[in-house]
């Protein structure tokens, strides 16, 4: 499947946020309608993005790169559409990242030649698969961690029996105590290193990884400083690997793979004091549509850490938002709306009710006003959203809100179709997801 496949794809009334009386019709004629949301041509719930904030961001983390030396493989599962993923290789992008063999089946399905697996490769039909492309398509270019002996045993067992031609490539796999998934100690990690170059020729050690993204207290000056010791760490274990002679002959790969500190690892990792050439590889996702809560706050304490980044313009801006109907107001500080947990993010924060308008003929953007302080989100069931509004508030049944998300991955699942929209709020095209 290419990517003009995905235009010939059939939306009607059965796919969430298309009109219900609407017949087949392929979704690349989507932009040809020329909906609009504020005339409510789509039914809310509708989650929406900005075409001209993705495109700001996609041109703000390339020169961000080019400032750094770094490259960037974006993670695919943030948002699971080929389409912005082929955007995000126009950008620029190294390869796209992966947490499951499903997500990798897109990927290759869709032409994406470069991939990693920032997930340890386990599991018989999950190895399988991957030695499988592997020995189909000499060009496949893969990535997968390991942090055990164990593991290794397991990859070169099926690597030797499947005979893909090649050998598998790995990244040895710091963590954190307390953490996930990564090796916890240095010689813990030389031991996995050393399995690895004892499996050749069915796999060999390209590089170094680590996810520093779960770091997150109320304090940001200690999360930056947790975040460095630990790049720290996976600097000294590229280290320690290197005078061992445990990795490949060619360049080594540094990687790190959150949203919220990209700037400490390129930085860091562009330091790294390794005698040979090394590709500092980070793995943000979220950056291409932001936030409006979460990474928010993260890209601002970014900026605080590195003022020069202000030489690149406005930062990155939201790009994704849900909209929703006030349905009723059954108190005079409580209004319920019609969005619930099958719509938008709240696994990080809750929604975030950013803008509202009133629907009457001959609507355009300029109708649409900021929401008022006290307009706060207090829960979410499956379909409904309990927000807290002042007393005075002017939202009536019928008007509609616009919300901003906290952690876009867990909003994009939601959604089969995202429709892109203008300025205007006219749709001018659709993304489609794969999860």
């Amino acid at each position: 499947m290419g990517i003009p496949e995905i235009d010939t794809i059939v939306l009607d009334g059965r796919v969430k946020g298309m009109p219900g009386d609407v017949a087949g019709f392929p979704l690349g004629e989507i932009g040809a309608r020329r909906w609009n949301v504020l005339r409510e041509d789509l039914p809310l719930p509708l989650a929406v993005l900005h075409q001209s904030a993705l495109r700001h961001n996609g041109h703000w983390m390339r020169e961000f790169l080019a400032r750094s030396g770094a490259v960037i493989a974006p993670h695919g599962k943030t948002t699971m559409s080929p389409q912005l993923f082929r955007d995000q290789f126009a950008d620029g992008a190294w390869a796209i990242t992966v947490a499951t063999t499903q997500q990798l089946r897109v990927c290759r399905d869709f032409g994406i030649g470069r991939v990693v697996l920032a997930n340890q490769l386990v599991g018989r039909q999950a190895i399988s698969y991957v030695i499988s492309e592997l020995k189909r398509d000499p060009g496949f270019d893969f990535y997968c961690l390991v942090d055990s002996v164990a593991n290794v045993g397991q990859l070169a067992t099926a690597a030797r029996a499947a005979a893909p031609g090649r050998p598998l490539q790995v990244l040895l796999e710091g963590g954190m105590m307390g953490g996930r998934t990564g090796c916890r100690d240095v010689a813990t990690a030389l031991a996995v290193g050393r399995a690895v170059k004892a499996a050749a020729p069915h796999l060999v050690l390209r590089g170094v990884e680590g996810f520093e993204g779960l770091v997150h207290t109320e304090s940001p000056a200690d999360d930056a400083a947790t975040v460095s010791r630990f790049l720290n760490y996976l600097v000294e274990i590229a280290v320690a690997c290197e005078h061992a002679e445990l990795f490949a002959s060619d360049r080594i790969i540094i990687s790190a793979g959150g949203s919220a500190f990209y700037d400490l690892v390129v930085e860091r990792f562009g330091k790294a004091g390794i005698a040979r050439e090394v590709l500092v590889v980070t793995r943000s996702g979220c950056y291409l549509t932001h936030d409006s809560k979460m990474y928010r706050e993260a890209f601002a304490e970014i900026r605080k850490r590195a003022p020069a980044l202000d030489n690149l313009g406005p930062g990155l801006m939201p790009a994704l938002e849900v909209w929703a109907y006030v349905q009723s107001r059954p108190e005079p500080t409580k209004a319920i709306l019609t969005v619930g947990k099958r719509d938008i993010s709240y696994d990080m924060d809750l929604p975030v009710p950013i803008k509202w308008v009133r629907p009457h003929t001959g609507i355009d953007a300029r109708a649409v006003a900021g929401i008022g302080a006290g307009h706060v989100v207090t829960g979410l069931n499956d379909q409904h959203c309990h927000l807290a509004v002042p007393a005075d508030s002017p939202l009536a049944v019928g008007d509609m809100v616009a919300f901003g998300i906290s952690h876009p991955c867990t909003t994009f699942d939601k959604w089969q179709v995202i429709p892109l929209v203008d300025d205007d709020y006219t749709v001018v095209s659709a993304i489609k997801t794969f999860f």
